[in-house]
């Protein structure tokens, strides 16, 4: 096992001049889980490749606990990649994909049977060994590839959307075997994904990138509490915070006719007589009509989830407005949840204010946090 870690690794791909990974800044701890997330094309898949040796790095260095494996060829840096697409071969059994790089590499018969057999029990795989990969399901070939890759001892798992290809029921319950797998093996794991649940849900720490740039590292509760800028914020949480620009007048953010109130440091914090503000569905309560620091927000859409309800609607008068309040980035629609089957009519008002506490401020110019 050992840590990873990018020391101002950047990639710049031929014909660009905009780095796919800017200067990347990472330490990973030996045995940790972490989980590179953003949007398409913002580097983390070109990072993973950058650590497993698949794609050069222009600049910077990239160190496997004390070695600098920058330059090292990909099968000398003991690492095992798990890929989106399997990658099985169709003609080999079960037992012989996964102990494939133990037969190239020279591997003693009864060693790499062992090591199969092993992998096979803790994947649940073992009655599988003699099958072909197309008698499988989508989540048992997933499991034959983490075979493979568990077969070999590396020291860094590297996995690049492993789940994209599963329907939504089995993605949840295979990334849950995938964590609990990662702890009881205790092997370095770097996960990429575009999906910030999984995130939330497998990682001991999540990275979130953007263009390229790394734009927080923390704990999902990190994460999820005290976002760094407008981007994380709107990124990470399900459904998306709602965030929108208010104007300040002593000490009160105006838009439309919602006017929440802001702590005078973060007024003082403020470069103008604008800012930002977030607050998640979950961090509203329905209030009483006209209540100070009260949002009204005119019901369009009720989502009854059985635990749960989802009101979408949009802040009262927003169609004269040029900005806007919404779940996510650019969007004008407010997400409130509030209790089942307590949720008000479609067409009608609903006043709700932020839960003390909860309120996220943000830079106009910056987007970075205020408070």
């Amino acid at each position: 096992m050992a840590s990873v870690t990018f020391d101002n690794a950047t990639r710049i791909y031929p014909g660009t001049e905009r780095p796919a990974v800017d200067s990347l800044n990472l330490e990973i701890d030996d045995g940790e889980f972490l989980v590179l997330v953003g949007p398409s094309g913002c580097g983390k898949s070109t990072s993973l490749r950058m650590l497993a040796g698949l794609e050069d790095v222009n600049s910077g260095r990239i160190y496997i606990g004390d070695r600098d494996v920058t330059d090292v060829q990909p099968k000398d840096r003991d690492i095992a990649m798990v890929f989106q697409n399997y990658a099985l071969y169709p003609h080999m059994t079960v037992a012989d994909n996964m102990g494939f790089a133990l037969k190239i590499a020279s591997t003693p018969k009864d060693e790499i049977e062992k090591r199969v057999k092993e992998a096979a029990r803790i994947l649940d795989l073992t009655e599988f060994l003699d099958r072909k990969p197309k008698a499988l399901s989508g989540g048992q070939r997933q499991r034959v590839a983490m075979g493979r890759a568990i077969v070999r001892n590396p020291q860094v798992f590297l996995m690049d959307e492993p789940l994209s290809n599963l329907d939504a029921k089995l993605r949840v319950q295979t990334r849950t075997q995938i964590a609990s797998l990662q702890r009881r093996l205790g092997v370095t794991t770097v996960y990429v994904t575009h999906d910030q649940t999984e995130a939330l849900t497998m990682g001991d720490r999540i990275a979130v990138l953007k263009d390229g740039i790394l734009q927080q590292v923390g704990s999902p509760r990190d994460m999820y509490d005290t976002p760094a800028n407008v981007f994380v914020a709107g990124f990470i949480g399900s459904p998306a915070m709602n965030i929108g620009t208010f104007h300040l007048v002593d000490g009160v953010a105006q838009l439309g006719e919602a006017k929440v109130p802001v702590a005078r440091d973060v007024v003082s914090k403020a470069e103008s007589d604008q800012i930002v503000i977030g607050f998640r569905p979950e961090s509203l309560d329905v209030v009483p009509e006209n209540s100070d620091g009260a949002i009204p927000v005119v019901v369009n859409l009720v989502e009854e989830l059985g635990s749960d309800a989802f009101i979408y609607g949009q802040l009262a008068g927003s169609e004269e407005l040029k900005a806007k309040l919404g779940s996510g980035e650019d969007s004008d629609q407010v997400i409130v949840r509030v209790p089942p089957h307590s949720a008000p009519d479609k067409g009608s008002v609903v006043w709700v204010k932020i839960r003390e506490g909860e309120q996220h401020n943000f830079s106009v110019s910056t987007g970075e946090r205020l408070n």
